[in-house]
């Protein structure tokens, strides 16, 4: 296997917060990405995501009460507590388990209000079309993800290389799917953010990586001759995000620091975008179902996907 330079580059998203002004219900009002992202941003923003096939967004978007919320929603799940009486989907991690490994339950926002207010959070959506210019953005599935600190020696948890289209395979070739990964604790360099190799959404899906290898260090994924290795740590702030192409060569390392570290990975889906056969089975069985798989921006009256109408 040829060796590639690999160079890793920081990405910091030091900005303070701006708030946004909820309406009395509590429901974002329209327009509200441009509070996140000014109008002259956006193009170069959309150019940055499709150059790199990654944009981190450098304020936080999500209210930091709607953070405390889902991060106590967070909790209760991991104690095997679902408010709305609604278990996970089957998941890597149960109640139980050792929680020095990575904590990864899927569905969450079935189990939570609080969960299902952040991934459902409208300038999730609104940013998501900015980057893609989607008619419609839908979320069709959900990871908690949490990272415990690593105990002094001993090797903490891990996320391997790997690109997530190679799990993906019940979508038809050409979707259009990608991820927000929305921090809910701070993320900086030393809790292990997620790495992104810059611009490897255009090298093709490589059949290569594992999501669970351990050791990030010598894992190797051969990139296509000429191309450069170039990586992008994920430095987040509470309620930051990050987005990222199907095709992002993309792990994490251990976390290092003294805090566990808390997120939600997101998976999105716009109008182009359709299940093989059209059927509703494993990741895909589920988008029909609005409290599981809410439409974000937009409405699926031009969705491939729908069925009946």
């Amino acid at each position: 296997m040829v060796e590639h330079e690999r160079t890793r580059s920081v990405v910091r998203t030091d900005s303070l917060v701006r708030p946004i002004p909820l309406e009395p219900d509590g429901v974002v009002p329209q327009g509200v990405l441009a509070m996140v992202l000014s109008p002259q941003d956006r193009p170069a923003a959309r150019a940055r995501y499709e150059a790199d096939g990654v944009y981190l967004h450098p304020d936080p978007i999500i209210p930091a009460d709607l953070l405390v919320r889902a991060s106590a929603g967070m909790d209760a799940l991991t104690r095997g507590e679902y408010e709305t009486g609604i278990p996970p989907e089957p998941s890597f991690w149960n109640p139980g388990d050792d929680p020095n490994k990575l904590i990864k339950i899927e569905i969450p926002q079935a189990c939570s209000r609080a969960i299902l207010a952040l991934v459902s959070h409208p300038a999730l959506g609104e940013l998501a079309h900015a980057l893609t210019d989607a008619a419609m953005v839908q979320v069709w599935w959900v990871q908690l993800l949490i990272k415990a600190p690593a105990q002094t020696n001993r090797v903490g948890a891990q996320v391997g290389w790997h690109q997530d289209r190679q799990y993906w395979g019940q979508w038809e070739e050409g979707s259009e799917l990608f991820t927000a990964w929305v921090a809910v604790s701070d993320v900086p360099e030393e809790a292990g953010p997620v790495r992104y190799v810059r611009g490897s959404h255009r090298w093709g899906l490589l059949g290569q990586g594992d999501f669970f290898a351990q050791d990030l260090q010598n894992q190797r994924i051969a990139a296509p001759a000429g191309q450069r290795w170039e990586e992008v740590a994920g430095v987040l702030p509470p309620g930051g995000v990050s987005f990222h192409h199907q095709l992002t060569v993309h792990g994490s390392s251990e976390n290092r620091g003294t805090f566990p570290r808390r997120s939600f990975a997101i998976h999105l889906r716009t109008e182009r975008s359709r299940p093989v056969n059209n059927a509703r089975e494993g990741l895909a069985a589920l988008i029909d179902d609005p409290q599981r798989c809410p439409v974000i921006y937009g409405d699926r009256s031009a969705d491939r996907a729908r069925i009946g109408g």
